[in-house]
C-alpha cells in the first residue's frame, strides 16, 4: 500500500505523464528536472516496477505504468476533492456559504448587498434561501441567517446585532373613509390592527411619545408573517399595519398608505445576525459578517439606525 507521504510522488509522475516528459513537468510545477526525476526513479523502486521509458526526447508509459497512472488518477482527484471541502470553512475568502433572510428584507437589500460581495469575494459561493419563518439554525444547516426581530430569548445560538429598524403604524387612505384618524393609541380598534405573526397570536405594539408610554395588542382578523401581505392589505383599506419602515417607505412616499400616530415612536426593530453555536465563527462566516456590517453602516436607504 502506498503511504500518505507518496502523494507528492504520485503527482508528479502523472505530471510527467501528462506534460509528455521530465522537463515540462519541472517547469509546471516549478521544480528542477533533476528533482523529478529524482522523484520518479524512488516512486519505481518503491513500487517494484519501473513505469516510464524514457528516450532523449520524450517518455512513455509501460505497461504498469498505464495501470499507476489509470488507477491513482481518480483517487487523487477523490482525495482533492474532499480536502477541498473540509478545508473550505477554514479559508476567510473562497468556498461555499449558505445564508437564510426574510423575503422582504431579503428581496430589497440582498441583491445589491450579495453583488458587491461576489465583486470583493469572486471564489466565495453564496446559496440564499429566503423565508419569513425564523428558521432552525441549527436543523436548517445554512451557516447563518438574517433576522429582524425584537430582541432575542434564545440562550442556545448566538445573536449580533447590527442596528435598529425603525418601524411605523400605516393605513390606506381608504380606511379613513369608514373609521376616525386614531389620534393617540387609545383610540386604536384592534378590529382594524393587522397582526405580523402566526397562529392567530396577536401583535402587541409598543411605542413612545416624549412623556408616554404604551402598548397595544392588534387584533386577530388577520394575521400573516409576511410584511408585503399585510402592507398591500394596508394599502387596499383593510386595516392599519405596524411595519419597518423600509418596507413601507416606497408606498408612503407614493401616498398609497399614510402614516397613522406619527408623534408616536414604534419600538424598532434589531437587524442581526444569527448563528448555529460556533466556538469561533469560521473565517467564511466572520468574512460576511464583517462586509454585511459594513454594507449596512454605509446603506443609507432604508434609515437604519446604528
Amino acid at each position: 500500500m502506498i503511504a500518505m507521504q507518496t502523494l507528492k510522488p504520485i503527482r508528479v509522475f502523472l505530471e510527467v505523464v501528462a506534460q509528455g516528459s521530465f522537463v515540462g513537468a519541472a517547469r509546471s510545477l516549478h521544480m528542477t528536472p533533476a528533482s523529478i526525476t529524482r522523484i520518479v526513479a524512488q516512486l519505481e523502486a518503491d513500487l517494484g516496477q519501473q513505469l516510464l521509458t524514457r528516450t532523449t526526447r520524450q517518455v512513455s508509459l509501460t505497461g504498469a505504468g498505464a495501470m499507476v497512472a489509470t488507477r491513482y488518477r481518480p483517487v487523487l482527484d477523490d482525495f482533492d476533492r474532499v480536502t477541498d471541502e473540509i478545508t473550505r470553512p477554514t479559508h476567510p475568502d473562497r468556498g461555499r456559504l449558505s445564508i437564510n433572510a426574510p423575503l422582504s428584507f431579503g428581496v430589497r437589500l440582498l441583491p445589491g448587498l450579495i453583488g458587491s460581495f461576489r465583486l470583493a469575494y469572486p471564489q466565495i459561493e453564496v446559496d440564499v434561501h429566503l423565508t419569513d419563518t425564523l428558521v432552525d439554525i441549527i436543523g436548517a444547516s445554512c451557516d447563518l441567517a438574517i433576522r429582524i426581530s425584537d430582541p432575542p430569548v434564545d440562550k442556545s445560538t448566538i445573536w449580533r446585532r447590527i442596528c435598529l429598524v425603525p418601524r411605523a403604524i400605516v393605513a390606506g387612505p381608504a380606511l379613513f373613509d369608514r373609521i376616525a384618524i386614531p389620534l393617540s393609541p387609545d383610540a386604536l380598534d384592534p378590529a382594524y390592527c393587522l397582526s405580523y405573526g402566526t397562529g392567530f397570536n396577536p401583535e402587541t405594539w409598543h411605542m413612545t411619545d416624549r412623556s408616554a408610554s404604551r402598548s397595544f395588542r392588534a387584533g386577530t382578523e388577520v394575521v400573516s408573517n409576511n410584511g408585503e401581505l399585510l402592507l398591500a392589505l394596508a394599502a387596499a383599506g383593510n386595516g392599519m399595519v405596524n411595519l419597518p419602515r423600509f418596507l413601507a417607505q416606497d408606498a408612503l412616499d407614493r401616498g398609497n398608505v399614510v402614516e397613522v400616530l406619527p408623534d408616536w415612536e414604534m419600538t424598532p426593530l434589531n437587524l442581526m445576525l444569527y448563528y448555529p453555536p460556533y466556538d469561533a465563527l469560521p473565517p467564511l462566516v466572520a468574512t460576511f459578517t464583517d462586509f454585511f456590517e459594513h454594507y449596512i453602516r454605509d446603506f443609507d436607504t432604508f434609515d437604519f439606525e446604528l
